[in-house]
C-alpha cells in the first residue's frame, strides 16, 4: 500500500495536469450545452468499423509520441540529457520502412500498393536496426567521447531527414509516396473486424515488454546509478558507458516503433514532415512526467502521462477551432503554466503551506481542549 501511495505521489503532477485539461472540458461541454468532446460512437465505411470521438483520437494519436517518450526517459535518465534527433532518425526508420516493403525498388513509383506480409516484417525489422544503429552513432558522442547529448544529437538533427530523403529518392525515385493498402491501413488505422485502433495495441505492447524488461533485469536501478552518480556506480561494478549505450539502443527501438505507427496511418509519406517536432514533444512528456531531466531516477508512468497530456491540450484546441498559426502560442503558454506549477519551488511553497495550515489546526484544537 505504501508503495502505490509513493508511486502515485510521484505521479501528482502530470495526473493533475491531465485532469485539469478534462475538468476544463467538462465544463466547456456544460457551457455550450454540447458533449461532443466525450463523445464515443462508431463509424462505419468500406474499411469497417472504427471508434470515433475526441477521446479516442487523443489515445490514437498519442501513440507514437507515448512510444517515443519511453525511449527518451531512458536516455534523460541515464546521460542527463536529452536526445533532439528523434524525430530526424524516425523520419530515417520510416524511410527504410517504405523501402522495404516495395520489393521492386528499381522502379519509380508514387503510391504502394500490393503488400505482402514478409515485406512488412523485413521493413519493420530494418527500420529498427536503422534507428538503433543512427542512435547508437549519438550513443558513441555521449558515452565514449562524453559530449553533452543535446550537442552530440545536434548532427543528426540537422542532417537526418536529408539523409531519410536521399535513401527514399534512391531507392523509389521519389521524395514523398502515397500509402494505398490494405495490410498499411491495418497496421495504421485498424484490423478489418476490430474497432479498436491497432496503435493503441502498441502502446500496450511496448509498454508490457518495458515493464517485462525492467521487472526481470537489473537495467532500472544501473540507470538510475549512472544517472545519479557515475563515478559510485562505476565503483559498485557498473559500466556506465554500457549502461548510455544500451539506452541509446532501447531509444532507437523506439523511434523505429513510433515512425511505424506515424508513416502508416499517414495517406502520405514525407521525410520532411514526418515526426516534426516530436523531439520537442518528447522532451516536454518527460518533464511534464516529473522526471529529472539532469537523469537519475525516473518514471515511465509519468512519462507516459505527459504525452497524453500534451495531446490532449492540441486536441482540445482544434475542438475550439484554434488556427494553426495561433495553436503554437496557446500551446505554450499551458505548458509554462503546467511546468512552473510543478517546478521545485511551488512545490515546496505548497508542502510549506499545508504545514503551516496543519500547525494552525492543531493549535486551534489544542484550544479547545484546554
Amino acid at each position: 500500500m505504501k508503495k502505490i501511495k509513493n508511486s502515485l505521489g510521484a505521479l501528482t503532477m502530470p495526473l493533475v495536469a491531465l485532469g485539469v485539461l478534462l475538468l476544463f472540458n467538462l465544463i466547456r461541454c456544460i457551457v455550450t450545452g454540447s458533449w461532443s468532446f466525450y463523445e464515443i460512437s462508431i463509424a462505419t465505411d468500406e474499411k469497417g468499423s472504427v471508434l470515433t470521438g475526441n477521446l479516442i483520437s487523443i489515445i490514437d494519436s498519442a501513440s507514437a509520441l507515448v512510444i517515443l517518450a519511453m525511449g527518451m526517459t531512458l536516455v534523460t535518465a541515464a546521460c542527463g540529457g536529452q536526445d533532439i534527433s528523434v524525430g530526424a532518425v524516425g523520419a530515417i526508420a520510416g524511410a527504410f520502412f517504405v523501402i522495404m516493403m516495395h520489393p521492386q525498388k528499381e522502379v519509380q513509383m508514387s503510391t504502394l500498393t500490393s503488400v505482402a506480409w514478409p515485406n512488412v516484417i523485413l521493413g519493420v525489422v530494418v527500420a529498427i536496426i536503422a534507428a538503433v544503429i543512427f542512435c547508437l552513432f549519438n550513443g558513441v558522442l555521449v558515452a565514449y567521447f562524453k559530449i553533452q547529448p543535446m550537442i552530440a544529437t545536434l548532427i543528426l538533427f540537422s542532417c537526418g531527414r536529408s539523409i531519410a530523403y536521399y535513401f527514399l529518392y534512391q531507392a523509389l525515385g521519389v521524395g514523398s509516396i502515397k500509402l494505398d493498402d490494405p495490410i498499411i491501413f491495418a497496421i495504421g488505422k485498424t484490423i478489418p473486424g476490430v474497432p479498436i485502433p491497432t496503435s493503441i495495441f502498441v502502446v500496450i505492447l511496448v509498454g508490457l515488454l518495458m515493464w517485462l524488461i525492467f521487472k526481470r533485469t537489473n537495467l532500472r536501478l544501473y540507470t538510475q546509478a549512472v544517472g545519479i552518480n557515475q563515478k559510485a556506480a562505476q565503483l559498485n561494478g557498473i559500466n556506465p558507458v554500457m549502461v548510455k549505450l544500451l539506452s541509446f539502443v532501447m531509444l532507437g527501438v523506439c523511434v523505429a516503433v513510433a515512425a511505424i505507427v506515424k508513416s502508416t496511418s499517414l495517406s502520405t509519406l514525407t521525410t520532411k514532415s514526418l515526426m516534426d517536432s516530436f523531439e520537442m514533444d518528447a522532451i516536454l512528456a518527460v518533464a511534464i512526467g516529473a522526471n529529472n531531466l539532469g537523469g537519475g531516477k525516473f518514471r515511465l508512468g509519468g512519462s507516459i502521462l505527459g504525452a497524453y497530456t500534451i495531446q490532449t491540450l492540441t486536441t482540445t484546441l482544434n475542438a475550439m477551432e484554434v488556427s494553426s498559426d495561433s495553436m503554437k502560442f496557446y500551446k505554450a503558454i499551458v505548458i509554462i503554466v503546467i511546468m512552473v506549477a510543478g517546478s521545485p519551488v511551488v512545490r515546496n511553497w505548497i508542502v510549506s503551506l499545508g504545514n503551516k495550515i496543519k500547525m494552525t489546526t492543531r493549535a486551534a484544537r489544542v484550544k479547545e481542549v484546554e
